[in-house]
């Protein structure tokens, strides 16, 4: 063997433990065991809003709950989240898509939860509700596509989940939307947050787009209000669904911050 081809060995050998040892350290990093995450759906959905974020979470060794909210009121939401949040022996990434923004603000004050994500969501402050936020604001065209039941509850009528809700979905998704979503009590936009947990924790914001539901212009606003890191995506309202790798790394950026 001469001396050229050992050195060459010798250098190829440093190489390769070198990029073990790399890749060994960037798999211990991302390595999330012992971090939670509790999902928040939003109005007109249940948990099964966030089934394609979920295994990419998995993934990186996080614990993942999907919250079934009762979407009655925010006290009813925000205790149901709780009860989930309790469960969890670690820390806590709280994720709230929509309405769920609303309820994540409030459940976000328990002590076990270290950061918080909105996904096309509201981000109110203390004392204030939907209502206040969009106060002034022009009435936007789905709204006249809810159906209210006899209890005061809304559901989206079909064209409205098409043309405005998942407009990026493939018709059969859509269709799954539609069929599954959740009543959200029409009270729901009236009910204020008494203290914002964004005031004390880290915060991820994704906005899309093309969300015809929650204005992305005050999307931005609320992020700018809450310091949150932003994330942009060309998606509907159900960016979760329809882009659902850019939802699960926000996600994971504040779950490596919590770990």
């Amino acid at each position: 063997m001469t001396r050229s081809f050992r050195t060459f060995l010798t250098f190829a050998t440093m190489l390769c433990g070198l990029f073990a040892l790399q890749t060994a350290h960037a798999a211990t990093q991302d390595d999330l065991k012992g971090t939670s995450v509790v999902l928040v759906h939003g109005a007109f959905a249940d948990g099964s809003s966030w089934n394609r974020v979920i295994p990419l979470l998995e993934a990186h060794g996080l614990h993942v709950v999907a919250v079934q909210n009762p979407l009655s009121s925010l006290a009813d939401d925000v205790a149901a989240t709780k009860r989930v949040i309790d469960q969890q022996k670690g820390p806590v990434v709280l994720a709230g898509h929509s309405w769920g923004g609303v309820v994540i603000s409030q459940a976000g004050n328990d002590d076990k939860v270290k950061s918080l994500v909105y996904v096309a969501a509201f981000a109110p402050d203390a004392n204030q509700s939907i209502a206040d936020i969009t106060q002034g604001m022009k009435p936007p065209v789905w709204a006249n596509e809810l159906q209210k039941d006899s209890a005061g509850y809304l559901t989206l009528s079909d064209k409205a989940v098409r043309d405005d809700f998942a407009l990026d979905l493939p018709a059969g998704q859509q269709r799954i939307v539609a069929a599954t979503q959740g009543p959200w009590f029409s009270g729901c936009v009236n009910d204020k947050v008494t203290q914002a947990a964004w005031h004390e924790k880290p915060s991820y914001f994704v906005i899309p787009g093309r969300d015809k539901m929650i204005d992305p212009h005050l999307q931005a606003k609320m992020a700018t209000q809450i310091h949150a890191q932003v994330t942009r995506v060309d998606a509907s309202h159900v960016a979760m669904l329809s882009q659902p790798e850019a939802v699960a790394n926000a996600i994971l950026a504040a779950a490596r911050n919590a770990h």
